[in-house]
């Protein structure tokens, strides 16, 4: 059975992955299967949240033990539906900014190393998510941290920046202030039909050498 594509989305919050994902579900021939930070947060416990998509800066130091878990949860997921021929688009936010390094993208890569997947930086200036994070989104009210006059950009929000794109290895860069969700969703579909470069970024990631 041939393998589905898997493709990540990798960048911060209100970046724009979401919106890509969305296109690629929709324009993209074959089923297109989407998961990542907020499919997988809807899951869990309330307790546990926001599970992967804890926030850089040590932000609760007592879930962190259950962030590897979880991620190591969601690729193997990821595994399951590429190797049953179904193609993945996956929005997550990656960073590795905890009170210890915990080398989650570096497992992630290695539970994947056997499959095609297409690692995507999806970037986006701060001014411009500033301004994404100021219009009130359906459904997740008071989930972002919004500007103020005496802070423009609050300390989350710039942490994000700084962490999600580190080391900064990817297949394909997009940059969502400068193009559409559509564009951007362009881009990814003609680097998949070029084909990839190897080793790819995930492949070079699995090779890293980190102490579990």
């Amino acid at each position: 059975m041939p393998q589905g594509q898997i493709v990540i989305l990798n960048g911060a919050p209100r970046s724009g992955k979401s919106s890509i994902a969305a296109v690629i579900q929709e324009t993209f021939e074959g089923p297109w299967i989407s998961l990542g930070v907020d499919v997988y947060a809807s899951m869990i416990p309330a307790r546990y949240r926001p599970g992967i998509g804890l926030r850089p800066g040590c932000e609760r130091p007592d879930l962190e033990a259950f962030v590897p878990t979880f991620y190591a949860a969601l690729y193997d997921s990821i595994a399951a539906h590429s190797r049953l021929g179904l193609n993945v688009v996956v929005d997550v936010g990656h960073h590795d900014d905890y009170t210890r390094p915990l080398n989650v993208l570096q497992d992630c890569a290695r539970r994947l190393l056997d499959l095609p997947v297409l690692f995507v930086g999806v970037h986006c200036p701060l001014d411009v998510i500033m301004k994404r994070r100021s219009v009130p989104q359906s459904g997740r009210e008071g989930q972002y941290v919004t500007g103020s006059v005496d802070q423009p950009a609050p300390h989350p929000v710039v942490q994000w920046q700084r962490a999600v794109h580190s080391p900064g290895l990817y297949d394909l860069n997009i940059d969502t202030s400068l193009q559409s969700p559509e564009a951007c969703a362009d881009a990814i579909r003609r680097q998949l039909e070029r084909g990839m470069t190897y080793p790819t970024a995930f492949q070079k990631l699995a090779a890293e050498r980190y102490e579990p």
